[in-house]
C-alpha cells in the first residue's frame, strides 16, 4: 500500500513539473508575443533543459509515461469538436481525403526515419 501512494505521488509530482513547463511556455508566449503557441514553447524549454543535463530525465519519466498511457483519452474532445462542426467539412472531402492520406505518410515516413537514426545511433 505505502509503495502505491510513493508511485502516485511521484507520478502526480512529475506531472506537475510537465505543467509547469506548459504555463511558463504559456506565459512566456503571452509576454513577448511570441507566433508559436505557449504548450510548443514550454516543450522547447523542456527540450533544452533535458538537452543541456540541466535536469534529468528521472525527475518527469513517471509522469510522462502516465500521460503517454493516456493520451488516446486526449483526442476525445478534438473528436468531438470535429462531430460538432460536420457541417465545415462538408463538400471538402475531395480535398480532405488527399491531405490526410499524404500528411500520414508523411509523419510514417519521417518516423520511420528517426527510429532508424536513433537505433543506429545507440549501436
Amino acid at each position: 500500500m505505502r509503495l502505491i501512494s510513493y508511485n502516485v505521488l511521484i507520478t502526480t509530482i512529475q506531472t506537475g513539473l510537465l505543467f509547469g513547463f506548459y504555463l511558463v511556455g504559456v506565459y512566456l508566449q503571452n509576454v513577448f508575443a511570441l507566433p508559436v503557441p505557449g504548450s510548443v514553447v514550454g516543450m522547447l524549454l523542456l527540450l533544452i533543459m533535458l538537452y543541456l543535463k540541466w535536469m534529468p530525465i528521472s525527475w518527469i519519466s513517471k509522469g510522462a509515461s502516465t500521460l503517454l498511457n493516456h493520451l488516446p483519452l486526449l483526442f476525445i474532445p478534438v473528436t468531438v469538436g470535429i462531430m460538432q462542426h460536420l457541417d465545415f467539412f462538408s463538400g471538402k472531402s475531395l480535398l480532405l481525403i488527399p491531405i490526410v492520406l499524404l500528411s500520414t505518410w508523411v509523419v510514417m515516413g519521417i518516423t520511420g526515419l528517426l527510429g532508424q537514426f536513433l537505433a543506429n545511433r545507440r549501436e
